[in-house]
């Protein structure tokens, strides 16, 4: 990991910011930023922060994702009607959703517009047979999947439940 020393711009927050507002900037070395994939064109960036550090990734959208991480890109319908899309990244455990309709009963993750990791996989969950439900291994024999993993059941059952008419396309990018 290369580290550099950098030093934060701080200036007055201007339009309708208040009185004492303040912004912060910090001027980035252009190779890591290259090397993100980023450029003039393509600078969506997406920001973490843990309580101690501050995280920058590239922002993944509907156009595409980050080169050599695992992206699973899940559909999500009601009925014929697309509803959601969302990116997962395995690699770096990010997730990104995209909603098409406005009722958030019928949206993947609601009115949560940054959906978390642990939002995706508790989405998945849902979709999914319970993970204690008595007759589980007969279950995961009968679908022709080995253990316990929600992706693999969505595979394969399309996330379809009883109760709704909801379910999911799946697709690996390369």
């Amino acid at each position: 990991m290369e580290k550099r020393e950098g030093r934060i711009i701080a200036g007055r927050a201007g339009g309708t910011a208040g009185k004492n507002a303040m912004t912060y900037k910090v001027s980035l070395p252009s190779a890591w930023v290259r090397e993100m994939g980023l450029s003039g064109e393509e600078r969506q960036i997406e920001l973490s922060f843990d309580g101690q550090r501050i995280i920058l990734s590239p922002r993944q959208t509907s156009m595409g994702h980050v080169p050599g991480h695992r992206v699973v890109r899940l559909k999500y319908y009601d009925g014929q009607r697309l509803c959601s899309t969302v990116l997962a990244d395995y690699t770096e455990q990010l997730v990104w959703a995209e909603n098409f309709c406005a009722d958030p009963v019928k949206t993947a993750f609601g009115r949560n517009a940054a959906p978390t990791w642990e939002d995706y996989e508790a989405f998945l969950a849902e979709r999914c047979v319970p993970r204690f439900r008595a007759g589980l291994r007969e279950y995961l024999e009968a679908i022709g999947v080995s253990e316990y993993d929600p992706l693999a059941i969505i595979r394969k059952t399309a996330g379809r439940m009883a109760e709704d008419d909801q379910w999911l396309a799946v697709e690996e990018l390369a």
